[in-house]
């Protein structure tokens, strides 16, 4: 086998791989059953899921189900036993000090008083202080993305197909900057039939061969709010970008797509720690 097929034996392999988990979450997974999903042994599977994604395999499903509860704590009136259960988390006290040890609350007080509950207390003016709005011009410029349906916080199995399927091809660089776009307005639109595209900044001539798509971002004046904090706090920030800022600022919304980048990785630094723009195009 050459080199080009056994690279693409591995993405293929990788791709089953993050399906299952994201399909899963909710179910006890045994890491030993993803390697028999990857037909490879687990002592060599394990090593190359890290090498390739840059955290265990144990990693990912805690992160992605500590993710997906903190997304029900703040967006739904789930009881915490049922979230902890949606979650894959065998009993309420192995959730409870799990999701403390991440994002700094347990699960109770964190849908009371975590950072979410900021907005519902603060004044337009106190909510103000909480973000930093810069104009920027900048070009346009080209990217790379999968595509996914579904709900927002999902998007993570399309950025997994993404990252698993540059490593493959040996086509990713650490100067690629990670890109979201959102097509559809979550309050109009039913949650299963949300558009996205997680992305990568590709520069140059990028081969973008299925599952990749390229796509190009337009240049010119955007509004940039930075977030800081779990991405299940996103649409708060949104609601005060386009419901407080828009209309004081005096200025009008252009007719490109808006797009959201991320300055740290979810794998590296705890929620609280997240860093987010979200790119508000204006005319």
């Amino acid at each position: 086998m050459d080199e080009q097929a056994s690279w693409a034996t591995y993405e293929r392999r990788l791709h089953r791989v993050s399906d299952y988990i994201y399909g899963h979450l909710n179910e006890e997974l045994d890491l030993d059953r993803l390697a028999e999903i990857a037909c490879l042994s687990p002592h060599h599977w394990h090593r190359i899921y890290r090498a390739v994604h840059g955290e265990t395999l144990a990693a990912t499903v805690k992160r992605l189900r500590l993710q997906k509860a903190a997304a029900d704590l703040v967006q739904t009136d789930l009881p915490v036993e049922a979230i902890a259960q949606r979650s894959g988390y065998p009993n309420i006290q192995s959730f409870n000090r799990t999701f403390k040890a991440v994002y700094g609350l347990p699960p109770a007080r964190y849908r009371r008083e975590g950072s979410h509950k900021t907005f519902e207390t603060a004044s337009s003016e106190g909510i103000a202080d909480m973000y930093e709005v810069t104009l920027k011009e900048i070009d346009s410029f080209g990217v790379v993305g999968v595509a996914h349906t579904g709900s927002y916080m999902g998007i993570g199995k399309a950025f997994e197909t993404l990252y698993g399927t540059l490593f493959s091809r040996n086509l990713f660089r650490p100067d690629m900057e990670m890109i979201g776009i959102y097509l559809d307005d979550p309050e109009l639109v039913p949650t299963d039939k949300l558009r996205s595209f997680a992305c990568v900044s590709a520069k140059g001539d990028l081969p973008a061969e299925a599952p990749l798509t390229p796509q190009t971002l337009d240049g010119g004046r955007y509004a940039v709010l930075r977030h800081k904090g779990p991405y299940a706090d996103m649409p708060l920030a949104y609601q005060w970008l386009y419901g407080t800022w828009l209309p004081q600022s005096g200025r009008e919304v252009r007719d490109s797509l808006m797009f959201e980048k991320y300055l740290n990785n979810p794998r590296e630094v705890p929620p609280t720690e997240l860093l987010s723009e979200i790119y508000l195009p204006l005319k």
